[in-house]
């Protein structure tokens, strides 16, 4: 007979365990939201960002400020990110999600326009970045006890259709695609799901701009909807407690005014 726990569950269980995510770019918007409302679920947090001090401020509004871990960290520094799950790894044995949202855009320039070291920075962090703590996350899945996990990527609706001069940002968010296809392949065998959601127009400070006017694809200039940041948080949360045996490869979520289907 198995060992139970006081529930009734087996002490091997996943559900046994605490779930501990990991969710990068915390400290502010989408991250903030979503690792609010896995708080709110029950999960234990690490929060990941370059600024400590937005994260702590993310910390203090959590129901409970002690099942937050914050670290501040470089996503596109490799022996940072290494370090970090190895600490996460030491400190609780497992993780259970990987939420890969950390990102920045270079100015909305003409591509002839744009440093190389501005297309570099966007690269290093949205795509790198994210290679590096899914990489990481991978490995700790494949050989915790029991085994696997869920990573999502925020892939944004960049990943479908550009803005006007928005060349590396929309690179990097079609390549997130192509890098959850292939992890999701590849996480199969492990009881790693690996899933991507696209967000359009969460009412967050980045999206600020379209409730004030942003240039549309045919040069003229139009507000556009957004929606509540917590609907994002509320999906995330739902995705994030689905049984492994069952992935969500892909999911738009949009405001339903704002002009991306038929965009252009």
């Amino acid at each position: 007979m198995p060992q139970l726990d006081p529930n009734g569950t087996p002490a091997d269980s996943p559900a046994a365990l605490p779930r501990i995510a990991l969710v990068t770019g915390a400290g502010t918007g989408i991250g903030r939201a979503a690792a609010l409302g896995l708080l709110r679920a029950g999960w234990r947090l690490v929060l990941v960002g370059r600024r400590e001090e937005a994260l702590r401020d993310t910390q203090a509004a959590a129901p409970d400020p002690s099942l937050c871990l914050v670290r501040a960290c470089n996503v596109a520094d490799a022996s940072a990110v290494k370090a970090l799950f190895a600490e996460v790894e030491q400190r609780f044995g497992r993780l259970d999600l990987l939420f890969n949202n950390a990102g920045l855009s270079a100015p909305a320039l003409p591509v002839d326009e744009l440093s190389v070291e501005q297309w570099q920075s966007v690269v290093d962090v949205n795509l790198t970045g994210s290679f590096l703590c899914a990489q990481a996350a991978f490995g700790l899945m494949k050989r915790q006890q029991p085994r696997g996990g869920r990573i999502i990527n925020n892939g944004s609706i960049a990943a479908h259709v550009p803005r006007p001069n928005s060349a590396p940002y929309t690179a990097t968010k079609h390549a997130i695609t192509g890098l959850t296809k292939a992890l999701s392949l590849d996480g199969r065998d492990f009881d790693i799901a690996v899933g991507q959601i696209d967000i359009g127009n969460a009412a967050t400070e980045m999206a600020r701009p379209m409730q004030q006017g942003v240039r549309q694809a045919n040069g003229s200039i139009a507000v556009e909807a957004t929606m509540d940041v917590q609907l994002v948080a509320d999906t995330l949360v739902h995705l994030a407690q689905m049984p492994l045996s069952v992935n969500v490869p892909f999911m738009t979520l949009m405001a339903n005014r704002m002009p991306y289907i038929g965009r252009g």
